[in-house]
């Protein structure tokens, strides 16, 4: 795991670098730390190196913020595990718009920290789940998390990911081969959490606009599912 500290307090970086120490050992999980004290030199380091696979980010910097950094980050395509570590509740809603793994309250506990890295790993090994079918160019192997939903029309299910892929297999056949980080909105549809905007009762509108029919009755699980999942 590459994991990186950014927090313009240079005790704070040690304290949390020694709670993730304990945490390696424990778990024997290979961990290489990097560290920054401000959010311009990550942004600058990321742009060089954009090998990074958890930033544990503090919110109130000098300079640029945590929040600012973050979104400029997805803005530019970063698709590392974000979360984020404050000392105040307010910034909470913040983090949906980018992805956040999790909040941390200042003081961190080695408790709260290995908690959040252990569920950091489970979506690492999750993002190298693959997904196999055959179409009519040839077999695709395409990495779950890309997939922002998948649609049945007639005897076919549409994988909509960076490019759209028809296959004659089932919803439901497609759907075992998934992780809990799909849910089924509809008979016609399963949804990638991770791409999930807004729900209301009637619809989900992803993040890229698209907007799906949410069923009667899923309403509720479905933002459980958001809830555990976020």
């Amino acid at each position: 795991m590459k994991l990186v500290i950014c927090d313009d307090n240079q005790a704070d970086i040690d304290y949390v670098a020694g709670l993730i120490d304990l945490w390696k050992r424990r778990t024997g999980t290979g961990v290489e730390l990097f560290s920054f004290l401000s959010a311009e030199a990550l942004l600058f380091a990321w742009e060089e190196n954009r090998d990074m696979d958890v930033l544990l980010l503090d919110i109130e910097m000098q300079g640029m913020s945590g929040v600012k950094l973050a979104r400029q980050l997805r803005q530019m395509g970063a698709g590392m595990q974000i979360v984020f570590i404050t000392g105040y509740m307010d910034y909470i809603a913040e983090g949906y718009d980018v992805e956040a793994l999790h909040y941390l309250l200042k003081p961190v506990t080695g408790e709260r920290l290995g908690q959040v890295l252990d569920r950091a790993m489970e979506r690492i090994r999750a993002r190298e789940r693959l997904l196999q079918f055959s179409t009519q160019d040839g077999v695709v192997r395409l990495s779950v998390y890309e997939i922002r939903y998948l649609e049945v029309m007639r005897n076919y299910t549409t994988i909509h990911a960076k490019e759209d892929y028809s296959v004659k297999r089932s919803l439901n056949d497609l759907e075992g081969e998934l992780d809990d980080g799909f849910y089924r909105i509809h008979r016609s549809f399963l949804v990638n959490l991770r791409f999930v905007k807004r729900v209301t009762r009637t619809e989900v509108t992803l993040k890229d606009g698209t907007a799906l029919p949410l069923s009667r009755g899923h309403y509720e699980g479905l933002n459980q599912a958001l809830i555990a999942y976020f």
